[in-house]
């Protein structure tokens, strides 16, 4: 897989990376690949902010609508599937270009990830006992005491991703983070151009805040009771930033007017933290989506280079 291109578009929700990616898409007859983790379930839609059904006719996507939402899917089965796409669309010589907010699954894209230890049904049990019987803030205050770097990276409302933490704790007494720091990540198969998206903190936020008015006029409720309907409410996806607010006002544990107002400011907080992650990357270009001519040079010089030649050792001399 070495040396086949691929693009890269990252950057906070709400910044505006569906235009953008659309524009480029089509200047450059590329396919567009998600790399959201909640646009890979079927019936999340309005909170997901999917690319509409008309937007998704201008250019061909993957990896949206994959799997309904009791089904489990994580940044092992993305990675997998994002290579298999990857590969078939560089041997027809078509630029995939992967576009998302979602870190882990861009890391687990490019380079892979390490596998976490075991769990035993007793320490998960363990866990989900205590987690019912002390509830979730407990539990995250203990992450955040034994794992701060790993707590820090995480919602305190992520049920699934807390326990997760806490599990690895209990079988190898290190911490997540430790373990993520001392694994070398191979370098990258692709000859990778990203892109990321920027925005003033205060620009970004009015656009938070819009983006959730909208969602709520285009029927987020509506869509959130349907599900709920359908489904438990301690889904993976339906735990996740807006579908659980909503959630806990259909439940009757909140008002509409605290569960928005509870939407805009973690949708805000989950900004900061997608900032954070990309902006430890050196290799990220940052624009503003204004500047989609310059992003598109970009691209333009970077599919003219060509592959640089593999290091003797690599080439058998």
């Amino acid at each position: 897989m070495r040396g086949e291109r691929l693009a890269v578009l990252v950057g906070p929700t709400a910044v505006g990376k569906t235009a953008v990616a659309l524009e480029l898409a089509q200047e450059f007859q590329a396919h567009i690949i998600n790399a959201d983790s909640l646009q890979v379930y079927r019936e999340l839609d309005i909170g997901t902010a999917k690319p509409t059904p008309a937007e998704r006719g201008l250019v061909p996507h993957h990896l949206i609508d994959v799997v309904s939402p009791p089904e489990p899917y994580d940044a092992a089965r993305y990675a997998k599937e994002a290579w298999e796409i990857t590969a078939r669309l560089n041997a027809r010589g078509i630029l995939p270009l992967v576009v998302g907010g979602t870190g882990f699954y861009l890391k687990a894209l490019l380079h892979g990830l390490f596998e976490t230890p075991e769990v035993s049904p007793a320490v998960r049990q363990r866990l989900r006992q205590e987690l019912g019987e002390l509830g979730l803030p407990a539990l995250y205050r203990r992450l955040n005491s034994l794992d701060p770097l790993t707590a820090r990276r995480l919602h305190p409302g992520d049920t699934y991703r807390i326990l997760r933490a806490l599990e690895v704790l209990a079988v190898t007494g290190q911490s997540l983070a430790a373990l993520q720091a001392a694994h070398r990540f191979p370098a990258s198969p692709y000859r990778t151009l990203k892109l990321g998206l920027i925005l003033p903190r205060e620009e970004l936020y009015r656009r938070i805040e819009q983006r959730v008015e909208a969602m709520l006029a285009a029927g987020w409720l509506a869509e959130v009771a349907g599900l709920l309907a359908r489904y438990p409410p301690d889904l993976k996806p339906l735990k996740s930033l807006g579908y659980r607010h909503l959630a806990a006002h259909l439940q009757g544990g909140l008002s509409l007017a605290a569960a928005v107002e509870a939407i805009k400011r973690d949708t805000r907080r989950y900004a900061k933290r997608q900032l954070t992650w990309f902006k430890a990357d050196p290799e990220i270009s940052w624009f503003t989506p204004a500047e989609v001519g310059e992003m598109a040079a970009r691209l333009r010089d970077f599919l003219a280079r060509r592959p640089t030649p593999p290091a003797p050792s690599e080439a058998g001399s």
